[in-house]
């Protein structure tokens, strides 16, 4: 597999990077299984989360006997030294090793104070100077705190969303990464779940020498496409532009990317979810998701009381209530008008 510099840690990384948060959904003797085969196809970075349920103990399982051979890279939402230092304890013990490669802040609604002795960030700095972490990075969803951070010269890494979506505004992120020699990892490639061809979207990545694009895995049909993919990258074409223009277009800016971050709900309502469910209705089969468990699922619209927690956590300012109520009642229509013919 082609390797690439990650920027000034130096370390020179497969250009197939393991996004491990879709794992947590798979039983864990298929997500060994599907880990070791990424390892002995030549992945070397997989990136992980405390907030990952149980994604930090697969790649334990999987990888622990090659951990000398490989980069790993797991993320805490903490934001005092204390929590953050337990964190890592116990991201030590699921993973199976006594360091990691890059310990990451993640996704921080504003950036810590780099004086503040208690904060996330000293105790992150705390764990480089004492060999626990290699190195220390950020990731974020928003544009301003990418670039504030990158500048800053406290992290290693910065991870950020991008894709073929992506606006010109959030491409300037690769740029600052380049000047200030940060590696730059990239999230959310297919557009959080909402890309129908993986091919588009690797072909538009892959020319940005200094991105690892970090692909969310989850079966192993799609590690052997990323895989082959790498072996044989596609090229951009006209057609591929034609299809970015007409999913700007449906989708523009204001699309739930499905992060997460606006859970929990009270209601119990899975918001990352329901919020795309008018998009992927219409690209994906349709019968999918017109089923009783969908149907519920939906339901649950009902519930929200617009309390607004959701909108504080989001990291996009969705208006997530308005986008819930919306997907519901075109669903509901859809239902209606379909549900009899499958």
């Amino acid at each position: 597999m082609d390797t690439m510099r990650l920027g000034r840690t130096g370390l020179r990384v497969g250009r197939v990077g393991f996004g491990a948060l879709p794992i947590q959904r798979t039983a864990m003797d298929t997500a060994v299984t599907i880990l070791r085969k990424a390892y002995d196809q030549g992945v070397n970075y997989f990136d992980t989360a405390r907030a990952y349920t149980d994604s930090e103990e697969k790649l334990g399982r999987a990888l622990s006997d090659v951990r000398k051979n490989i980069f790993i890279a797991t993320k805490s939402q903490a934001l005092t030294r204390e929590k953050l230092l337990a964190d890592f304890e116990m991201s030590l013990k699921n993973l199976k090793t006594d360091y990691v490669d890059l310990l990451q802040l993640h996704n921080p609604n504003d950036l810590p104070n780099p004086d503040d002795q208690e904060s996330a960030l000293a105790a992150a700095l705390e764990l480089k100077k004492a060999g626990k972490t290699r190195f220390v990075g950020l990731t974020s969803h928003r544009q301003k705190n990418a670039m504030e951070g990158i500048a800053s010269g406290y992290y290693d890494t910065m991870q950020f969303p991008l894709s073929y979506l992506s606006s010109p505004e959030d491409l300037e992120v690769v740029q600052q990464a380049a000047k200030y020699d940060v590696g730059m990892l990239a999230m959310k490639g297919m557009c959080g779940g909402l890309a129908t061809r993986a091919d588009i979207a690797f072909a538009f990545l892959w020319p940005y020498q200094n991105v690892l694009p970090l692909w969310g895995i989850q079966h192993e049909w799609e590690l052997d496409e990323f895989l082959g993919f790498a072996q044989n990258p596609p090229v951009w074409d006209k057609a591929m532009t034609a299809l970015q223009v007409e999913d700007m277009k449906t989708l523009g800016q204001q699309y739930c990317r499905g992060c997460g971050y606006c859970l929990p709900c009270p209601e119990g309502i899975s918001i990352h979810v329901v919020a795309r469910m008018y998009h992927m209705i219409r690209r994906f089969p349709t019968k999918n998701y017109l089923t009783p468990e969908w149907r519920e699922s939906m339901t649950r619209v009902e519930k929200c009381t617009r309390c607004g927690a959701c909108m504080k956590r989001c990291p996009y300012g969705l208006q997530t209530p308005d986008l819930i109520r919306e997907a519901k009642a075109d669903y509901d229509q859809i239902w209606k008008e379909q549900r009899n013919t499958l």
